[in-house]
């Protein structure tokens, strides 16, 4: 970059174009990329998906979760379900709310705790749940894109594997032997 005279009436050179961002699955966005970033990637990429299937038989991502872990885990409390379905209790209580308004969810009184209500899934609830996970299963089958039951076994075992491990906290330092480093 040259330098501009001070005494020139001609305005400083504008900085070089930073050119195109890389498309996702491009660059630091691609294979190369932080596996962290890879994963917010994908996840952000299949919400979006999600959300459009979904909103099409009017229901979201988050009340999706919450009717699957409510068929996977019946009973349970709003508390149980936040965790189990990864949400705030506060944001829990709204969709439980709106579930229940649309006629998806029952609660009832815990038999011991009167405080606590237990979740259920009406009939219309499972019909729901059912139409639903027929779209994001194809959804996950085109994620997959025809990858062998070997390898989508493998993906899924790690994928809970971090998770779990998540869970657990820190068990001992990475080895650095196995560290990426995208240059």
């Amino acid at each position: 970059m040259s330098k501009r005279d001070p005494a020139s009436p001609t305005a400083p050179e504008a900085p070089p174009s930073p050119g195109t961002p890389p498309a996702a699955g491009e660059g630091a966005r691609g294979a190369a990329g932080h596996l962290g970033y890879l994963l917010r990637q994908a996840a952000h990429v299949f919400r979006q998906r999600v959300d459009q299937t979904l909103g099409e038989i009017g229901l979201t991502a988050p009340q999706f979760s919450v009717l699957t872990m409510l068929a996977a885990y019946p009973g349970h409390s709003n508390a149980d379900l936040a965790r189990l379905a990864l949400l705030t209790p506060q944001t829990m209580s709204v969709i439980v709310a709106n579930l229940t308004a649309a006629g998806l969810v029952v609660a009832r009184p815990h038999p011991v705790h009167g405080r606590i209500r237990r979740l259920a899934l009406t009939e219309a609830g499972r019909s729901a749940l059912a139409a639903a996970k027929t779209r994001v299963y194809a959804l996950e089958a085109a994620l997959l894109g025809g990858l062998p039951d070997a390898e989508d076994a493998i993906i899924r075992r790690w994928l809970a594997g971090v998770a779990a491990g998540a869970e657990r906290g820190p068990e001992a330092p990475p080895d650095p032997d196995r560290q990426h480093r995208p240059d």
